[in-house]
């Protein structure tokens, strides 16, 4: 992965996920250079002048953006929407839970995600899942032409734990699965995007409740084949998606992006300053997205987060995926996951190199290669 921070991985993540979604690398050094001293100071330290280095540059795309439209330059100013809206998550994603501006930077992000949408003339659009005695939002994003007879296969494909869902349509996968014939779902499932941030619904380990949904949502769809659904996750949703496939039984497939067979015993290696973190604040992080009130809470709940004794219970193809420089998620969390899914009748390992690309945590140093492998394996199967 590209380090911009030598000595701060967390912060170089977030620059590798603004080149990955579609940043210009001019531009994040103009946010980023900057930043160079206090990045030295650690994780935490300094996250709020990341935030306004990154907001105020995102602000004057936007105001470029909004020019570009009043002269009817629309095609011009989509680029500038799609940019300012990555720049804002960037920004947003970093913070502790109670920063004040953190909130409406999520609200500048979204709508230039939406704008994007519609200057660029993106096959996609935002829809609600209906989702017990509430609802998550979704990105649905189609190939070009009319649908084929009986509907577009498609993936529902879920975030981590602290992506959202324009991060995720922003990420290569949907594109390429698109390219191929395939539709995608991008699912601000609980405890992401904005399920957590607006509607206040916490992260669940039986992702099967929410994926399930998803199919539900799906199967309402003139334009789907609700006969050729497969599930995805990257990140944390290499528990989730593995997950919800074994036990929702629609799914005809599962292709993880960035395997976590034991998420939870995890948790006590990073206790112990073990691996690298995604986020700054990362345990008032992941209390939020559980909805735990302490850390010893979260502690005793984060054993449930575990694949043992479930990806036995896969019965569709299944797609494993890692990378050998993972600094998050350890080979000996990675392997097991394909090891132990016995029980699928297809089951494929693959394991991204530092030579082919691929190979940082969730392929942030380069996501078009695990993108297009992910989308050929989906393709050739659904």
């Amino acid at each position: 992965m590209f380090r911009y921070f030598p000595t701060n991985y967390v912060w170089s993540l977030s620059v590798s996920i603004a080149m990955n979604c579609g940043g210009q690398i001019g531009e994040v050094d103009q946010i980023s250079a900057p930043l160079a001293d206090i990045a030295k100071e650690g994780d935490d330290a300094g996250t709020e002048k990341l935030f306004w280095s990154w907001v105020n540059f995102a602000d004057s795309l936007a105001e470029r953006a909004e020019k570009e439209v009043a002269a009817q330059h629309p095609l011009s100013a989509g680029p500038l929407y799609h940019r300012a809206s990555v720049y804002y998550f960037v920004a947003e994603r970093m913070q502790s839970r109670d920063f004040g501006p953190r909130k409406e930077a999520y609200r500048k992000s979204v709508e230039a995600m939406k704008a994007a949408i519609e200057h660029n003339r993106y096959r996609a659009e935002y829809v609600e899942i209906p989702y017990e005695d509430a609802s998550f939002p979704a990105i649905f994003t189609w190939p070009e032409g009319n649908p084929p007879e009986g509907g577009w296969p498609v993936m529902v494909y879920c975030n981590g734990l602290d992506s959202m869902k324009e991060l995720l349509f922003t990420s290569g996968l949907p594109t390429e699965l698109s390219r191929r014939g395939v539709a995608t779902l991008c699912v601000d499932q609980p405890g992401t995007g904005a399920a957590l941030r607006e509607r206040d619904m916490h992260a669940i380990h039986d992702s099967e409740r929410w994926a399930g949904a998803a199919i539900d949502y799906l199967e309402t769809r003139p334009d789907v084949n609700a006969e050729r659904i497969g599930m995805s996750g990257v990140s944390l949703g290499g528990y989730y998606a593995p997950r919800a496939a074994a036990f929702e039984k629609r799914f005809k497939l599962c292709a993880v992006w960035g395997a976590n067979y034991n998420w939870g015993e995890l948790q006590k290696r990073r206790l112990q300053r073990e691996g690298e973190n995604p986020v700054p604040h990362y345990w008032d992080h992941v209390q939020w997205v559980f909805g735990k009130e302490s850390l010893d809470e979260f502690m005793a709940f984060a054993p449930s987060m575990t694949l043992e004794g479930v990806v036995e219970e896969i019965t569709v193809p299944f797609l494993v995926t890692h990378g050998e420089d993972d600094r998050q998620i350890p080979m000996e969390f990675a392997t097991p996951e394909y090891e132990n899914a016995v029980n699928s009748p297809d089951r494929h390992w693959k394991l991204f190199s530092t030579v082919e690309g691929g190979s940082s945590h969730a392929g942030s140093d380069n996501e078009s290669v695990p993108a297009n492998y992910i989308a050929d394996w989906v393709s050739d199967r659904l």
